[in-house]
């Protein structure tokens, strides 16, 4: 079958290629038995791959059963899947049959497999390698002809190298890989996508049709979606429901996307921010190496001058130069016994006819110095300058501190500046 009809009978969307090339994997390994393991995000419609094959296969008459191991609990998983004898465990008052031979011929789709339990995991390696398995509480082997498809939304790599999964597990599994896009791979069918759902549910509650302003398209479509296919579609439902308007703008649109704290997600970015994405704390801890940077030149330069007797050169032609120093460097929630530097100029100011230099006299408190590393006071104090340095307007002190405009209203509100 080809691509095309395969999109019309399930009710695919879309002309990516990436798309394209799974429904075309999914149309060659259907007719053969082997495991398929389907990754891809949550909400990327990993389901839908699973009765693809399924249907397209010799099973397809057959029973076909979704299993989400996720939701199942560890104590009961295995009951679930290969059944239980009476009395296996308090609760079992008879036998149960179990996915594994309810669905004998067919196909059994295992969404969030690596959620499995590794105890099962040795169960289901044995129903793939040999399709046999022993009811809980039994001694009796049974056989069984089932077709297993896996899918998750994790790498499943990463949790074999983690110890979460059995390495021969996965690769009995992944004898084919199915790799589901993402939406924000597919850009040019997140627009045919949301007419298809907005003309669904607005003929569903008989409600006008939706349409969208060219910038609210470009929103749509610039979105990186993380919650996919699921994500648009319950959008789409929103809007249909929830909108007097029917023609969407673009600020309409955005009310929509969520922002998450410190983060967001938003399609676009403006182009007078920082191409660089720091956090708040990022940028905390950037200031305080800055400022213990600093006190440790500040250190050098004034064990210098009592080193040589006095101020070196560079100070000579100003005497208030060293004093200025300590004023630009602010240092938070100074305590009284940290380091004091007096900087005091002699009774006597005549200046001798051979040397021009004016002698100081410096009292050193060679105590340590301790900095407050609270990082509350150093986000208030560097909104509080950015606020400063800017007049006030906050859409230039966000940008100055690499954050919205968003968050930076949000922490003014926080810190009660």
């Amino acid at each position: 079958m080809e691509v095309q009809d395969i999109k019309q009978r399930f009710g695919i969307i879309g002309n990516s290629p990436l798309l394209n090339r799974a429904i075309n994997i999914a149309n060659q390994v259907a007719p053969t038995d082997i495991s398929v393991l389907i990754t891809g995000e949550s909400g990327s419609g990993k389901e839908v791959f699973s009765h693809i094959i399924h249907q397209m296969s010799p099973r397809k008459h057959g029973p076909f059963i979704a299993v989400n191991c996720g939701a199942i609990p560890e104590g009961t998983i295995d009951s679930e899947l290969f059944g239980h004898e009476k009395g296996a465990y308090t609760g079992a008052v008879g036998e149960r049959k179990g996915y594994f031979e309810t669905v004998n011929g067919g196909t059994i789709f295992l969404d969030e497999i690596a959620e499995m339990p590794l105890g099962t995991q040795a169960r289901l390696l044995r129903v793939l390698e040999s399709g046999q398995y022993i009811r809980v509480g039994s001694s009796k082997v049974e056989k069984t002809n089932v077709r297993v498809i896996a899918a998750t939304n994790v790498d499943v790599y990463d949790a074999v190298k983690a110890g979460k999964f059995r390495e021969d597990l996965y690769y009995r599994l992944n004898t084919v890989p199915l790799k589901i896009p993402p939406l924000r791979e597919r850009k040019e069918d997140v627009f045919l996508l949301f007419r298809k759902f907005t003309a669904d549910f607005t003929d569903k509650y008989r409600t006008p049709p939706i349409q969208l302003d060219e910038e609210a398209q470009q929103v749509l479509i610039n979105y990186s979606w993380p919650g996919n296919v699921r994500q648009l579609k319950n959008m789409a439902e929103q809007l249909a429901v929830l909108e007097r308007d029917r023609v969407i703008t673009a600020q309409t649109l955005l009310t929509y996307i969520p922002h998450e704290a410190g983060r967001t997600n938003l399609p676009m970015r403006l182009d007078n921010q920082p191409k660089e994405d720091f956090s708040e704390r990022d940028i905390l801890y950037k200031v305080l190496f800055d400022m213990k940077r600093d006190m440790v030149e500040l250190k050098k330069l004034v064990a210098e001058i009592i080193e040589h007797g006095g101020v070196s050169t560079n100070f000579q032609n100003n005497s208030t130069a060293l004093t200025q120093l300590y004023r630009d460097i602010e240092l938070p929630s100074v305590n009284t016994h940290e380091t004091q530097f007096t900087l005091q100029q002699p009774v006597n100011n005549s200046v001798s006819s051979s040397n021009n230099n004016t002698d100081y006299n410096i009292t050193h408190d060679a105590e340590e110095v301790e900095e407050s590393l609270s990082l509350i006071e150093k986000e208030s104090d560097l909104i509080r300058k950015a606020l400063k340095k800017h007049k006030g307007k906050r859409k230039l002190a966000a940008n100055e501190l690499g954050i919205s405009e968003r968050t930076l209203y949000r922490k003014i509100k926080e810190l009660d500046l």
